[in-house]
């Protein structure tokens, strides 16, 4: 929750150097061919052209630790092509997009090494290169979040216990980028470290499965219940959402009726009437967060 308000709160300042400095390019590119004109000598060009194209890098190293890399995709092409002309001497490096992937699954797909190669043109350093991708996979797993709490709450952990062996140097650098890679890899591709029971076949099931404290039985009835309850465009509809959430708890207080009739003398009611709207409010917003439905 902590990063994913930091994330929120500082994007309005982070918008602003991207505009800023969008403006402070394309203004250097207008004139920068009548500087002489203007009647600035050779050094004090050079000196502003410098100061432009740290600007621009300085925007890029933020872009890219924050994991802004889709919103600026639109305008990014043009951009690049006034900063190899007026500002900089070589091939100016395609960041933001990656090729159209994003860094993420750059990594995932490419390897940790292309990925390394690829920041490093803007990043001098090991450990900035490792905070630019721990942001950009803690961006994904607050982004992803929602679709399966359980699952991504346990990368979190992992991602926190990774960070935390690579700043105390207990792994060398090359063991960190192998186990970073991996965990990109099971953050955008859920299941890997997790055995999921056969029967489970969507990524709904598995979802609640993990949600419903490793219960296949109960994730199964509650994915029927929803299946057989739910109607064209559920999701925007409060009465058809109201109809997918009575289906969920009559599965959710069968379950509890059940434990609690099985369970022993003088042990507490296991679901109060609050406990059972409490979960079924939970087992429902799952559902709302799943592409299956």
């Amino acid at each position: 929750p902590g990063n994913a308000a930091q994330l929120k709160d500082n994007e309005p300042k982070r918008l602003k150097l991207y505009k800023f400095v969008a403006a402070l390019v394309r203004a250097y590119a207008a004139i920068a061919s009548e500087l002489a004109e203007a009647g600035y000598t050779p050094d004090q060009v050079k000196k502003i052209q410098a100061e432009v194209d740290q600007a621009s890098k300085l925007r890029d190293e933020v872009r890219l630790n924050s994991g802004d890399y889709i919103d600026l995709k639109a305008y990014e092409p043009a951009m690049r092509h006034l900063i190899d002309s007026y500002i900089r001497a070589e091939e100016s490096e395609k960041i933001s997009a990656f090729d159209e992937i994003n860094l993420v699954q750059l990594i995932v797909e490419r390897g940790p090494d292309a990925a390394q190669a690829k920041i490093k043109g803007v990043m001098k350093t090991d450990e900035a290169v490792a905070e630019t991708i721990e942001n950009n996979v803690r961006k994904l797993i607050i982004n992803e979040s929602p679709v399966d709490p359980s699952y991504y709450d346990k990368m979190s952990q992992l991602l926190d216990a990774l960070i935390a062996q690579r700043r105390k140097a207990v792994i060398s650098y090359a063991e960190y980028l192998k186990q970073i890679a991996q965990l990109a890899k099971d953050v955008t591709q859920p299941g890997g470290p997790v055995a999921y029971p056969a029967e489970l076949q969507t990524a709904a099931q598995r979802a609640l499965f993990n949600n419903l404290e490793r219960n296949a039985v109960l994730a199964l009835q509650v994915d029927a219940a929803v299946r057989a309850s739910l109607q064209n465009d559920w999701k925007s509809n409060a009465m058809k959402t109201k109809r997918v959430r009575l289906g969920i708890r009559a599965v959710l207080a069968q379950a509890a009726a059940e434990a609690q009739a099985g369970a022993q003398p003088g042990v507490a009611e296991a679901e109060s009437s609050y406990s059972l709207e409490a979960h079924t409010t939970r087992m429902l917003d799952l559902a709302l967060h799943q592409n299956d439905y």
